[in-house]
């Protein structure tokens, strides 16, 4: 495929043809900082499929998402892992011995605890007769844990599945150059004293040189923000445009926050330390102090800056996922239906973060829904720039029929029914435990809203997206 950005830059230097398909209006995120109105409780039909099993979720919960570094920043993430499965059975009451399978998911492991779905449920009090295991897939991996645990339902396997995920960013391994590795392990299996010689006498000072993780892609060495912000010059998004967008998605949050909207959020009594309660990263500014930082990836021309970023985050997600008729044995009163749902992978150079453009009209489709359907919206916000350029990328049939290969667009979701109450620029992105809080956030937008349908997408390291459909239980 013919490079986007290459053209882009190659052919127009000062103005590109290429990036004034995408030019729309300024988006004007002001007006969108009130309450959105309460949808009308719609006559929909129902999602349900004839000879598959309804997979509901019961609950979800989170323990407080925190800025790296801090409350969090000497635990370890079964530590977290552990505490968000402790709110979980608190808030749920379910018995821990009615739990067939725990799925979390996860990026950057840690080596002792390497399924650490495993030993944060042995530490939270499950049987250990209980299987769990940890996947991975960049941002979307509880997404991929909530699905896996929906499949293993729907089949017939298991009644009751809990799934999560954790990110521990402050405390990231980092390790021995590829050469220090090798000689401590040939070391280790030296059995003289000359053949020990003769390996030292082998080493050299830059064997000392340490490798530190990065937020890159494997295959093209760039860091997801440098990507992010190419993706915003290509969609012609502006500086003020992901401003603005950002403080949206913090005045929102901290709206929510201050309303006792995030029901999610349980409190977690940090080992040593005070017990945290809410997320610590939500803070609206201004445009003008906004205004002041420097371009954090491509100097100095670059858009993309830490207040228009998510940034490195702490936290644990999970969910109690049931067939519908075990819950309703049980005496619960779950909270939505858990329905189509869709993976998407594309060019992870040009375009690495536009899984929801490429997922979306997938998963409507499926459900036989369309965008005026949906009642509520949430995707993940990696950066203001990759939000602001799936909107262009979704209302775009030029783009549609040239790297999509439909025929129409599938339209850019309305902002008042987007992320009303924040999203991950503001409340925080915990890699691997995203995915549940998405989710939890469509499911109780819907009912204290009165809407039906929510859909949830997220894009991924890897040129990877997912999208789901979320349907609210009857009252």
């Amino acid at each position: 495929m013919t490079s986007m950005l290459t053209y882009t830059f190659k052919n127009l230097p000062s103005t590109s043809k290429w990036a004034l398909q995408f030019f729309v209006r300024p988006l004007s995120c002001s007006s969108q900082l009130r309450a959105a109105p309460a949808a009308q409780t719609k006559s929909k039909k129902t999602l349900a499929k004839p000879n598959i099993r309804n997979v509901v979720v019961v609950d979800g919960v989170r323990i407080p998402f925190l800025q790296s570094g801090t409350s969090y920043k000497d635990l370890m993430p079964h530590d977290l892992a552990r505490a968000a499965l402790s709110g979980l059975l608190t808030r749920t009451n379910v018995p821990k011995d009615l739990v067939d399978y725990i799925i979390f998911g996860t990026v950057i492991q840690e080596v002792k605890t390497s399924n650490v779905a495993r030993e944060a449920a042995l530490g939270a009090g499950f049987s250990d007769k209980t299987p769990a295991h940890t996947v991975t897939m960049a941002c979307i991996s509880s997404n991929q844990a909530m699905t896996t645990g929906i499949g293993l339902i729907a089949s017939g396997q298991y009644d009751v599945v809990v799934a999560g995920g954790v990110e521990l960013m402050s405390d990231v391994p980092i390790r021995h150059s590829r050469k220090m590795r090798k000689m401590m392990l040939e070391l280790n299996k030296a059995k003289t004293l000359g053949q020990r010689l003769s390996l030292i006498s082998k080493f050299r000072l830059n064997f000392l040189s340490p490798e530190l993780p990065a937020v890159a892609e494997f295959s093209t060495s760039e860091t997801m923000g440098h990507s992010a912000d190419r993706l915003a010059a290509a969609f012609a998004v502006s500086r003020l445009d992901q401003d603005e967008y950002a403080l949206r998605s913090h005045s929102l949050a901290k709206k929510a926050q201050d309303e006792g909207l995030l029901s999610d959020v349980v409190p977690f009594k940090v080992p040593g330390r005070e017990t945290v309660t809410k997320d610590n990263g939500i803070r609206p500014s201004s445009l003008e102090q906004m205004a002041k930082l420097k371009p954090a990836f491509i100097k100095p021309y670059g858009t993309v800056t830490a207040a228009n970023s998510s940034f490195l985050t702490d936290g644990a997600s999970a969910m109690l996922i049931m067939a519908e008729e075990k819950a309703l044995a049980l005496g619960y009163k779950p909270k939505a239906y858990l329905r189509d749902f869709v993976y998407v992978s594309q060019d992870p150079k040009d375009q690495l973060l536009l899984g929801p453009t490429y997922a979306t009209p997938k998963v409507l489709e499926k459900a036989g829904l369309t965008m005026n359907d949906i009642d509520a919206f949430e995707f993940h916000e990696a950066f203001s720039g990759q939000i602001l350029a799936n909107f262009k990328a979704m209302d775009s049939d030029w783009f549609a029929q040239n790297y999509m290969g439909r025929k129409t667009k599938v339209g850019s979701p309305p902002l008042e029914k987007f992320n009303n109450w924040g999203g991950s620029l503001s409340l925080g992105h915990p890699f691997g435990a995203t995915g549940c809080r998405l989710v939890m956030a469509a499911a109780n937008r819907l009912r204290k809203e009165g809407g039906q349908y929510g859909l949830v997408a997220a894009c991924a390291a890897g040129g990877q997206g997912h999208a789901m459909i979320v349907e609210a239980y009857p009252k």
